[in-house]
């Protein structure tokens, strides 16, 4: 016999022994579950592109807050689906709107027992799709479009969000959003910096499931994905200068050395979206047989914490909560 004194594998020789000896864990209480809510209809609508996700009516959206309460999650985050679209994207700051009336509902049916977060950003509800306000040129106006944001927050914050997402990286978002608030008395309300958001093509179901009038893209005011690090921890220092109280990194798997990055830096907790094309590749490659859905879900998962998410929004948090890690 080979006399080894080193022997890695005597860590690896049961399942005990490796939840043992691991320093990554995965609970349901790092995951956030994204939902879309859409004005108009009667049924839950399944969306082609993310199979197994839909977009809810206001009844089947606080039956599923009520669902990732039972399952332990740290959060749910609500994108909202309007019926009419406008250059300003009024349905967005609007009291009835469907995503401030849904936020109501579901701050109603769970309390304080789930983290309520809201998408704050104006391209589900403009008709051009893009994150902002346009100039005369047709371009994204950045500080036109902040003063919509404070719109935004106000209304998301009345109708009960404990935390706002502005996820359309406009500069100088956080610090008017901060302002906004706590000049409204909503001084406990959080701020979610997508303070890393690459213009990325891995966005595309998601523009299914918002109902996406954008034409064009979005590369002057998101990143690209060929920007260095250094890039990236500049927009991160800008929004904890601002009053981020959270940090994002979105997409995440292909930004992995950047979600590393940016935990060694930040001072705040540390997140990273799953975006819908990372889970729809999954999806659609196990409906193939090229691979085993179950085992690369939870695999993705566990990078995205491995590399520094301490906070991870995923398509998946419900099934990964009740059977994977739950």
């Amino acid at each position: 016999m080979v006399q080894l004194p080193v022997r890695p594998r005597r860590l690896r020789a049961t399942p005990a022994m490796r939840r043992l000896v691991t320093d990554v864990h995965l609970h349901p209480g790092d995951l956030v579950l994204p939902v879309f809510v859409r004005e108009g209809i009667d049924a839950p609508q399944p969306i082609r592109t993310l199979p197994g996700v839909v977009q809810h009516t206001r009844a089947s959206l606080v039956a599923t807050a009520r669902e990732a309460v039972a399952a332990g999650l740290g959060g749910i985050m609500l994108f909202g689906v309007p019926e009419h679209l406008d250059a300003v994207g009024s349905g967005a700051d609007d009291p009835d709107g469907i995503l401030n009336v849904a936020l109501a509902d579901v701050r109603e049916a769970v309390g304080d027992d789930i983290v309520v977060m809201a998408d704050l950003c104006l391209d589900e509800f403009t008709d051009h799709g893009h994150c902002g306000v346009l100039d005369a040129a047709g371009r994204v106006d950045n500080d036109a479009t902040l003063e919509r944001y404070a719109s935004m927050a106000l209304a998301q914050a009345a109708a009960g969000a404990h935390v706002l997402g502005p996820s359309g990286m406009m500069d100088g978002q956080i610090g008017v959003l901060r302002e906004a608030l706590d000049g409204a008395g909503h001084e406990d309300v959080s701020l979610f910096a997508y303070a890393v958001k690459y213009a990325s093509g891995f966005y595309g179901p998601f523009r299914e499931a918002v109902n996406s009038q954008l034409k064009g893209d979005r590369r002057t005011y998101q990143q690209d994905p060929a920007a260095n690090v250094a890039e990236a921890l500049r927009e991160v220092r800008l929004d904890l200068d601002e009053g981020a109280d959270m940090v994002m990194v979105k997409p995440g798997l292909p930004y992995l050395d950047v979600l590393r990055a940016v935990a060694e830096v930040s001072d705040v907790p540390v997140a990273s979206y799953q975006v819908s094309g990372e889970y729809a590749m999954v999806e659609f490659a196990a409906q193939a047989g090229a691979l085993d859905r179950d085992r690369v879900a939870l695999e993705s998962l566990l990078a995205l914490r491995r590399a520094g998410a301490q906070i991870v929004l995923t398509y998946w948090a419900l099934e990964a909560a009740r059977d994977w890690i739950g």
